[in-house]
C-alpha cells in the first residue's frame, strides 16, 4: 500500500484523535525510518522520547524472540521471572525500594497519585489528599493525569475534573510555599518539562522542593515518562540534580518501543499498597519486562551513558551555532533539547519533514529533539544541516 492508500483507509476506520502527518512509516532501522512510498527520514523524534537504542535493535529483537517462544502472558497472580529481574535492576539504580509495573506513563502516574493518597489513608491522615502540580505540566491522559496537567487545553471538555490538584508556578519555590496546607499530600513534577517547552529544573528549586517535602511529612513525585531512562545524561533525571523523591514514573523508553510503564517507590511509600488496591492486567508482563530487561542493562552502562552525555553537548553545542534572529533560545539537558523561537513552528516541522528530518514542536514555538540515545555525531551534523537548510525557506 501506498502513503496514499493507508491514509485513505485510516481516515475511514481509524479515529480522529490525532493531527496526523501525511505520511505512512512502515519500516526503520537504527535512526532512520522509511514511509510507504520508501522515502527515507532521519528520525529525531524517536516515537517522541520512546526508541532509545533507535528503530530494530537487534539485541531487544532478539531477547523478544526469546520470550515469544518461552511465554507471553500470565497473570500477575502468579511470579514473573523477567519482571522481579527489571524490578531488581530498577531499584538499585534508582536507591529506592520496590516497583510497580503498567503499560503507559499515565498509567504510571495515576499510580502514583493513587499509591499518595493511600498512603496518607493508611496513617490515618486521609486529608492529606491534595498534590501539588505545576503549570505548563504534562502527565498523562486519563481523568486523573490531564488534571494534574497543568495546560487548560488538555482538560477542556472534560468537565466535571477530579479534585485534588493545585498548580504551582514551576520553578518558584514561594508560589508552591503559598499552596501548602494540612491537605498537602505531595508535590508531583517533571525534572525537565517535555510538552511545557523542553524547560529543565533550576537545582536549587529542586534541593528546595526536597526540602519542603522533608519539613512537612509529604512526598516528593518525579514524573519521568519522558526525562527518564537515560535521556538526560544520567539514567534517571533527578540523578542530574542530586535529588532523591519519594516516588518516580517512568515509562516511553523504559522498552524502546515496547508498551511498559512503572512506578518505583521507596519502602516507606511502597507500604501505602497491599494486595487488591491497584493492579494491571498486562502490566509487568514477561514480553514487556523481558525487553525492558535488556534494555536498562544496556542504557545504564555507565560508557553509554557517558557516550550520550557527549552527544547531547554536541547536539547543543552545534544548534547553539546556528544563526538566526527567530532563535530566541537552545535549552534542555542531555538529548532532550528545545530550540525556542519567536514564532509559530508548525511550518517549519513540516518544512524538516519534507527535508527527510522528523522533528516535532514542544508547544506552539519550541521544536523539539529527542533522538536514539545511541545516534552518532554524523547523524547530528545530518541532523543540524537540514534542520539550517529549513530555516532558510521558513518565512
Amino acid at each position: 500500500m501506498t502513503n496514499k492508500e493507508i491514509i485513505n483507509k485510516g481516515q475511514e476506520y481509524v479515529m480522529n484523535t490525532y493531527g496526523r502527518f501525511p505520511i505512512a512509516l512502515v519500516k526503520g532501522k537504527g535512526s532512520y525510518v522509511w514511509d510507504a512510498d520508501g522515502k527515507e527520514y532521519l528520525d529525531f523524534l524517536g516515537g517522541i522520547a520512546v526508541c532509545v537504542l533507535g528503530h530494530s535493535d537487534e539485541g531487544l529483537q532478539a531477547v523478544l524472540r526469546e520470550q515469544a517462544a518461552d511465554l507471553w502472558h500470565v497473570s500477575n497472580l502468579y511470579w514473573i521471572k523477567p519482571q522481579v529481574e527489571v524490578a531488581e535492576k530498577l531499584v538499585k539504580i534508582s536507591g529506592l525500594g520496590k516497583a510497580f509495573f503498567c503499560n503507559s506513563g499515565a498509567e504510571a502516574n495515576e499510580a502514583a497519585i493513587k499509591l499518595t493518597r493511600k498512603y496518607f489513608y493508611r496513617k490515618h491522615e486521609a486529608n492529606k489528599n491534595e498534590i501539588i502540580v505545576f503549570k505548563e505540566s504534562f502527565h498523562g491522559r486519563t481523568l486523573a493525569t490531564v488534571t494534574a496537567t497543568g495546560q487548560r487545553k488538555y482538560q477542556e471538555g472534560f468537565a466535571p475534573l477530579p479534585e485534588g490538584f493545585v498548580y504551582a508556578d514551576y520553578n518558584d519555590i514561594g508560589s508552591v510555599e503559598k499552596l501548602i496546607t494540612e491537605n498537602t499530600a505531595a508535590i508531583m513534577l517533571e525534572a525537565v518539562q517535555g510538552e511545557g517547552g523542553v524547560h529543565p529544573a533550576h537545582r536549587d528549586f529542586l534541593l528546595e522542593l526536597r526540602r519542603i517535602c522533608n519539613r512537612e511529612g509529604i512526598l516528593l513525585i518525579f514524573d519521568e515518562v519522558q526525562c527518564g531512562i537515560g535521556r538526560t545524561g544520567t539514567f534517571f533525571a533527578y540523578q542530574s540534580y542530586g535529588v532523591n523523591p519519594d516516588i518516580v514514573t517512568l515509562a516511553k523508553g523504559l522498552g524502546g518501543g515496547f508498551p511498559i510503564g512503572a512506578m518505583l517507590a521507596t519502602d516507606e511509600a511502597a507500604t501505602g499498597f497491599a494486595p487488591g488496591d491497584h493492579a494491571s492486567t498486562f502490566g509487568g508482563n514477561p514480553l514487556g519486562t523481558a525487553v525492558a530487561n535488556i534494555l536498562v542493562e544496556t542504557v545504564s552502562d555507565p560508557q553509554f551513558m557517558e557516550n550520550t552525555k557527549k552527544l547531547g553537548e554536541y547536539l547543543q553545542e552545534s544548534l547553539n551555532k546556528i544563526v538566526d534572529n527567530r532563535i530566541i533560545e537552545v535549552r534542555g539537558l542531555g538529548l532532550m533539547l528545545g530550540v525556542e523561537f519567536n514564532a509559530d513552528i508548525k511550518e517549519l516541522v513540516q518544512i524538516c519533514m519534507q527535508k527527510g528530518l522528523l522533528l516535532i514542536g514542544a508547544g506552539p514555538r519550541v521544536m523539539r529533539f529527542v533522538p536514539p540515545l545511541n545516534i552518532n555525531q554524523k547523524e547530528i551534523n545530518q541532523a543540524v544541516a537540514i534542520f539550517k537548510e529549513a530555516l532558510q525557506e521558513w518565512e
